[in-house]
This record gives C-alpha cells, sequence and structure tokens, in this order.
C-alpha cells in the first residue's frame, strides 16, 4: 500500500504559481487570464505534453519560431494571434487589441 501511495505522489502535477509568485505586472497578470481563456487549451506554457500546439516556453528567447520559420518577434507573434496560422484559428475578431498586447507582454514572460 505504501508503494502505491508513493507511485500516485509521483503523478501528481506541480502547482500553479500564483501571478504574485511569478513577480507579473498587472499587464502581464491581465495577458495571463487572456491566455488562460485562448491559448491554454492548445498550448501549454511550460510543456506540450497533451496538447495540440507547441509550447510557448521561450519563445521570444529563440531566433525562429519553432513551426513557422518566421522570427520570433512582436509582430509575427502578433500576427499569428490575430490571422492565425495552419491549424491554429486567428483570434483578431475575438481579442482587442489591449488584450493582444497584453498577451503579448505575458508571452514574453514564458
Amino acid at each position: 500500500m505504501v508503494i502505491g501511495l508513493l507511485a500516485l505522489s509521483a503523478c501528481t502535477p506541480e502547482r500553479r504559481k500564483s501571478d504574485a509568485e511569478l513577480g507579473l505586472t498587472p499587464q502581464q497578470s491581465a495577458g495571463r487570464k487572456v491566455y488562460d481563456a485562448y491559448c491554454d487549451r492548445c498550448h501549454e506554457p511550460y510543456t506540450s505534453r497533451g496538447k495540440q500546439g507547441p509550447s510557448l516556453e521561450g519563445t521570444f528567447k529563440r531566433s525562429f519560431l519553432p513551426l513557422s520559420g518566421l522570427p520570433a518577434n512582436d509582430d509575427r507573434v502578433v500576427e499569428i494571434i490575430k490571422f492565425g496560422r495552419s491549424k491554429m484559428p486567428g483570434y483578431g475578431q475575438v481579442l482587442s487589441q489591449q488584450q493582444i498586447e497584453d498577451l503579448l507582454v505575458y508571452l514574453h514572460t514564458l
């Protein structure tokens, strides 16, 4: 029985850190809310397990975006958010300009 409990405890997902624990600014926190509402269903912030889209961790630490090969900069990422690409739908008609800016600022924290 002890072995079974130990095995189960190893499978417990890591607790999600709060905005304060991550040191997020109010704009980054607002962007995280947009991410949670629209992006998290396909993109994990730190892993790609169980999601159909790639992880967004370190997006802006790379020279190029992994799937498209486009430059990893604000303009290209905003373009993808607004108009979509490949299997990803566009959110330009769903998100306000402020929400897109907030999301972009949050993505820089990953």
